[in-house]
């Protein structure tokens, strides 16, 4: 058993916290927080075994993330901003900004974070199942935990959790990177969004946003991708090919030798046009599920990633059509093509000049 040393956890005010950071990095003018808990960069160290190798359970563009324990027994997960990292004194603060002032059962928990000079550290509640993507990336055995009944309940909380922040928080809030790494799953496969460095608040007077564009590639709307004008609707088109790659088990853009490079979304629609939808289902789950309603959760997804915006369901919709399959038979409306950024190394993104050789999974934030 690891054992923590005693430290008193200070606990301040979350405006005095933003206040600082602001001034520091000229970025005054952030909305005041409730209070949550400031820790000191030993603190943290001291609660991940001194971010060792061995605790961290995740890893990405911003830096990595590592599971500790605090000194009155919490359970916690750490996010460390790298120095290197693309995500900014902005996006960190624009994290705190958009979890202290929501609340939902689908939305990670904050406890606090740490700032002393350049360090800048998130602490959220653990999850025990840790991200999406371990469990879909893991192999079909790691995928069999997802029962037809798991992967339900996965999508339903994941649009419950969009429509709130869609259609109930003012302003209300785009997330910009809904995708498997950032949704978070406990131990009852609840799921927790989570990330919201690259979030947006807009005000509800507001049609859209343009601005510079950021996200995941390969589950960035076409219309936002080309152009930097954000909508609700940008986060709907994610959340339709996340949906389609829970249902699925694939990954949104696979390689095989005999067929090569192909993208989820663009198989979904051809197996749709085909009449082989349900064939998209994950044979891990050896087909022990409604087919009924799998059909129902497979065509949404599709219907979320239509290539015209408007035609796109709003997430307080799409949970009714998950909910009530009879009332909302998505089998007999007519379901138009999807918007496929095939050649992800055209895309031009706000600067023009701008290149992007990463692979499609990659995080980016143009400049």
């Amino acid at each position: 058993m690891a054992c923590f040393p005693i430290w008193r956890k200070k606990s301040y005010s979350a405006p005095a916290l933003a206040i600082t950071s602001a001034k520091e990095e000229g970025l005054e003018g952030f909305p005041t927080y409730p209070c949550f808990d400031v820790y000191s960069y030993e603190e943290l160290k001291s609660a991940t075994q001194g971010f060792r190798a061995s605790n961290k359970i995740g890893e990405g563009g911003f830096g990595s993330v590592y599971k500790g324990q605090l000194q009155d027994g919490t359970d916690v997960a750490v996010k460390v901003l790298s120095l290197e990292s693309r995500q900014g004194s902005g996006e960190f603060m624009a994290e705190i900004a958009a979890l202290l002032n929501v609340q939902h059962q689908n939305l990670v928990k904050l406890h606090g974070g740490c700032i002393e000079g350049a360090k800048r550290i998130l602490v959220y509640e653990l999850m025990q199942n840790n991200s999406l993507t371990q469990i879909l990336s893991g192999g079909e055995q790691s995928r069999t935990k997802l029962t037809w009944k798991a992967r339900r309940e996965i999508c339903l909380g994941i649009a419950r959790c969009l429509a709130y922040l869609h259609e109930e928080v003012k302003p209300y809030i785009v997330h910009r990177d809904i995708k498997p790494s950032n949704i978070l799953i406990d131990s009852n496969f609840s799921p927790k969004v989570s990330d919201f460095g690259l979030a947006k608040l807009i005000p509800d007077s507001a049609t859209h946003l343009s601005t510079r564009v950021a996200g995941t590639l390969g589950y960035l709307a076409p219309e936002y991708a080309i152009s930097g004008h954000l909508t609700r609707k940008s986060d709907v088109y994610s959340f339709g090919v996340l949906l389609l790659e829970i249902l699925s088990g694939r990954c949104v853009v696979d390689f095989q030798l005999d067929i090569g490079e192909h993208y989820l979304v663009e198989k979904a629609w051809e197996m749709y046009k085909d009449g082989k939808l349900l064939n998209l289902i994950d044979p891990a789950m050896k087909r022990c599920y409604p087919e009924k309603e799998a059909m129902q959760f497979l065509l949404l997804g599709l219907l979320c990633v239509q290539e015209t915006p408007s035609l796109r369901p709003k997430m307080s919709k799409a949970v009714k059509m998950m909910l009530n399959i009879d009332e909302h038979n998505l089998e007999e409306i007519e379901i138009t093509r999807p918007g496929i950024i095939v050649d992800f190394m055209n895309v031009k993104i706000a600067c023009k000049q701008t290149t992007f050789k990463s692979s499609p999974f990659s995080k980016f934030s143009s400049n």
